[in-house]
């Protein structure tokens, strides 16, 4: 008898039954031989009022319901329907859960189904999908969901889904299945059904391995492809006029005016061995300006170029999608590489050793049944393309590539290896696409993991500075230390120390400092950690214990003044202390490492995969050192230490960091000096169409420099314009609550005339949680969504693709919101700055450099705060316009905009647009009609 499968999706007035929550829609698709048969979808009478926020979320009205069925009319046929199925839903627990009750207050009792959840099966079937959210694993699959948050369209989108992942599941290789059918029996559905009939069937006709795919001491992945290098290229020449580009282009892509000249600049820069600046604003095709160019100089000269981006998605974007599109367009063939981080790239080793272990954690069996699914599609073994909860991160960190502790050669995974195959990829390549961490970290250690290079293009290049601050700066973390020091353990623990402990027993190696010593030393360091911690919380807490309330989460800089008090003499001898044991147990892991390759003693591969997990960890752990002695031991006086952590949770919460005031030198020093080109690449680099902030930020000098700025082709006075109410208080130092009741009541009013679709950026947390709190706290917006970056909950990305949702949304940011934010189109109509973003003259950074700029002779505010604050603005007013068919309102709550000499700096910085001043009330029908 073929399988009878039930998927149920239901819509209910909340989540919790037993607080009164019904059901307000169901509906049940059936599927048997593998096919969709059959779907009954019910409005329900719940005998209460549906939320506004349900309403507007499902679009189900309470007079949609007011005749519908009552559950207990349609009890029985939901039980008929139910006997003998396997119950199916996306978040199983949920509808299950909530089904079982309704159906029990009916007098059903024996309610026990088999039941799979399509959102744990997807993030086995799909380990690389960005999210497992119903309506985006639709987006991601092309499949219809016409009415998503309706039961009837979710139910079928959910079945289908479902019939999906089990033909991607039948197309696995035998092996593979095996081994997920082993590990199945973990999981918290019973999805061990499912894998055990399909392994039946497939061992019935075993069929061939796929051609691109091999099985590789019991694990099948993705052959490795080495692509050919063509010697015999075409040497391809730069198309210099607009007609061969415009040939070249074949009408498939509309080049514009100022993208040609930025891959004039580019090809000119390399080929005069010179540096260039250009910044390209909105809409420029920024991207392929520069790819192009990129491709024939480093095809025709036989030179790399390297690509370097600030963030990971955009390298991933650049490889999949532009790329892609030269390939189609360019007559000649080439060969692009990605190149991140050794530690990005698997194990092999490490990762086949651990299915060994019998691990009851049930992050740590999902994501290793994710991982055997993600090596039988990756061409690349790098992690980073894997969507794993918290608790996988552990994982991924246990079998992280580090290199090798024994010879390379030892390593039996050593010919699939796919950081070497990365490196030999990128050795080859014409392109090689990394991030700014991995670039400098090249430059700072001097690793030459990337290719020899002299040519390079830094996009997104306003964010150098602050990447290479952060990568030349160090930082210690309570928990970080915590978690290190518990994943090492002491004898009793079962963890690193005691297995190593085990293991030279075992061998009848005897290392010269005994075992229960070592173990003390562990015991006391880790006690000596949380006096540390707890010292330094106590320097937050006292210095801000009056102001703790305001703001929970505080900044405390260390100046030398700080450093040569005597109330700082226990924080020093305590963090000798510390650095005296770490020190000791360094030394003796390293000596036991030491032995066990002298001795050469027979290792099973476990027992090799153990060591270089050991080695690993030591790499990580010999770091903490080094960063105790910078920031605690050995400060230098171009560096800028802070504390920082949370007053409601210390010491959990604490940190000390260390940061190159100017890592502008190092760079100048280390990096420009010797490259012949390199060209830096944004749509927000100047200050009043100067270069001068960024290049000085940078420590470049101007001459032999070459400088564009190429304009917008977007016709902004047609596309956006700029509000400045009068009738708000004039800002002025810290914030109180009826400035807060101001900025809400002006968000509440415009809301009512944009009907939401507005992104409203804060300069500070503890702004934007007051002000939506008395938002929501009013109801004035009750049939809208709000959501609220560090409120609503989920990163960046996931709070973006709920607001681009909902009709009615308005969303909350501050500081990463303010850029690489895209929301195009009618999703967003409105943007709300409530302040000009300068940085709180407290930060440490800031505080700093402006002590500098001072001794020396200098402005602080005009040097560094007014430049600084303009290139954060322009970044959040290029949030609205994307696209050339984007339109929309631009409002600036901060009058300092308009009443201070320094305000037009900021408008003279953007686009020259129309602006309208004057009370709220009188602005409102402009925006409504502008809209």
């Amino acid at each position: 008898m073929t399988r009878k499968y039930v998927v149920v999706d239901l819509e209910t007035t909340g989540n919790a039954h037993d607080r009164g929550d019904r059901i307000i829609q169901l509906s049940a698709v059936v599927i048997q031989n593998r096919q969709i048969v059959d779907q009954y979808t019910t409005f329900i009478n719940p005998g209460i009022p549906i939320p506004a926020f349900i309403q507007e979320l499902t679009g189900i009205q309470d007079e949609m319901v007011q005749d519908a069925p009552e559950f207990n009319d349609i009890a029985p046929k939901i039980n008929d329907l139910l006997q003998d199925s396997i119950f199916v839903a996306h978040n199983v627990i949920f509808d299950l859960g909530f089904l079982r009750n309704e159906l029990k207050k009916a007098g059903y009792n024996q309610i026990g189904f088999d039941s799979v959840d399509t959102v744990e099966f997807a993030k086995i079937l799909l380990p690389t999908a960005q999210s497992y959210k119903l309506s985006e694993l639709a987006e991601y699959l092309q499949l219809k969901h016409e009415n998503p948050h309706q039961a009837d369209s979710d139910a079928l989108v959910t079945a289908e889904l479902f019939l999906i992942l089990l033909e991607r599941t039948k197309t696995l290789p035998l092996i593979t299945l095996e081994k997920l059918t082993d590990m199945a029996y973990s999981l918290k559905s019973d999805l061990y059904i499912l894998f055990e009939s399909i392994l039946k069937e497939k061992r019935k006709n075993i069929d061939n391995l796929q051609e691109d795919l091999e099985v590789f001491r019991g694990i099948a992945l993705k052959k490795k492809v080495i692509p050919e290098s063509n010697k015999d290229k075409i040497i391809p020449s730069f198309p210099k006029s607009k007609e061969e580009k415009n040939q070249l282009f074949s009408k498939r892509i509309n080049l514009r005016h100022g993208q040609m000249e930025m891959m004039d600049t580019v090809y000119g820069s390399f080929e005069m061995n010179q540096h260039a600046v250009i910044e390209a604003g909105t809409g420029t095709g920024k991207t392929l300006g520069y790819l192009l160019p990129s491709l024939y100089f480093a095809v025709s000269k036989g030179q790399p170029v390297i690509i370097s981006t600030y963030t990971i998605q955009m390298q991933n974007q650049i490889l999949n999608n532009e790329i892609v599109r030269l390939t189609q367009l360019i007559p000649f063939s080439f060969q692009t590489s990605i190149l991140k981080g050794r530690s990005n790239y698997i194990n092999m080793l490490k990762f086949e050793q651990s299915l060994y272990e019998k691990d009851p954690q049930y992050d740590t069996v999902m994501t290793k049944m994710q991982f055997l699914v993600w090596l039988v599609h990756t061409e690349t073994g790098d992690m980073d393309e894997l969507n794993v909860s918290s608790g996988g991160r552990l994982f991924k960190q246990r079998i992280k590539h580090d290199g090798w502790f024994f010879q390379k050669e030892k390593d039996p995974w050593i010919s699939h290896d796919f950081y070497m195959h990365a490196r030999n990829l990128a050795a080859n390549a014409d392109l090689v696409i990394t991030n700014h961490s991995m670039l400098l970290a090249d430059i700072e250690n001097d690793q030459n993991i990337l290719p020899d290079y002299h040519y390079v293009v830094i996009d997104e290049a306003h964010n150098l500075e602050k990447a290479a601050r952060n990568c030349f700066g160090k930082k210690l973390e309570y928990n970080t230390l915590k978690f290190r020091i518990g994943r090492l353990g002491t004898l009793e623990k079962n963890q690193l120390f005691s297995k190593i402990e085990n293991l030279l027993q075992k061998k009848g190696l005897t290392p010269s400092f005994h075992a229960f010593e070592l173990d003390q030393v562990i015991s006391q360091l880790d006690l000596e950690i949380d006096d540390l911690f707890v010292m330094l919380g106590k320097k937050i807490s006292h210095l801000y214990g009056r102001r703790a309330n305001k703001n929970t989460k505080q900044q405390l800089r260390i100046t030398n003044e700080m450093m040569s008090d005597r109330k700082w003499l226990p924080l020093v001898i305590c963090a000798e202390r510390v650095y005296d044991f770490h020190r000791t147990i360094s030394r003796e892991l390293e000596d036991r490492l030491a032995l066990v390759k002298r001795e050469d003693k027979k290792l099973t591969e476990g027992e090799q995969a153990f060591f270089e997990e050991i080695n690993s960890f030591l790499r990580d752990w010999i770091q903490i050192g080094e960063k105790i002695q910078q920031i605690l031991l050995k400060p230098t006086d171009h560096h800028v230490t802070w504390i920082e952590g949370d007053i409601r949770a210390l010491p959990n919460s604490i940190g000390i960091y260390v940061q190159p005031l100017n890592p502008g030198n190092d760079l100048a020093k280390n990096f420009f000096k010797h490259k012949k080109s390199v060209v830096m690449t944004s749509a927000t680099l100047t200050v009043k169409h100067s270069f001068n902030f960024f290049l000085n930020e940078l420590n470049l000098r101007q001459e032999g420099l070459l400088e564009r700025v190429i304009s917008s082709p977007f016709d902004y006075k047609d596309m956006v314009k700029l509000m400045i109410p009068s009738d708000l208080p004039e800002v002025r130092g810290t914030v109180n609550d009826n400035y807060i009741e101001a900025i809400a009541s002006h968000i509440i009013a415009i809301a009512d005339v944009t009907d939401g679709r507005m992104l409203v950026l804060f300069t500070s947390y503890d702004m934007l949680r007051k002000t939506y709190q008395l938002i929501k706290d009013s109801f004035a917006l009750e049939d809208f969504v709000l959501l609220a970056q560090g409120i609503s909950g989920g990163s960046r990305t996931r709070l973006t693709r709920n607001f681009q949702q909902f009709n009615k949304s308005i969303l909350f940011g501050t500081s990463s919101f303010w850029e690489g934010v895209d929301i195009p189109g009618k999703d967003l109509s409105c943007l709300v700055i409530v302040r000009l973003p300068f940085s709180p003259p407290d930060e440490p950074i800031s505080a700093a450099k402006y002590e500098l700029l001072k001794n020396n002779g200098k402005n602080p505010f005009s040097e560094f705060a007014l430049p600084e604050a303009v290139i954060r603005f322009k970044q959040g007013f290029g949030r609205l316009i994307r696209t050339e068919t984007d339109r929309g309102v631009v409002i600036v709550l901060d009058r300092r905009i308009e009443t201070t000499s320094y305000g037009k700096t900021f408008l003279q910085s953007i686009p020259h647009i129309s602006i309208e001043r004057g009370p709220l009330n009188n602005l409102l029908p402009v925006i409504e009609k502008w809209l």
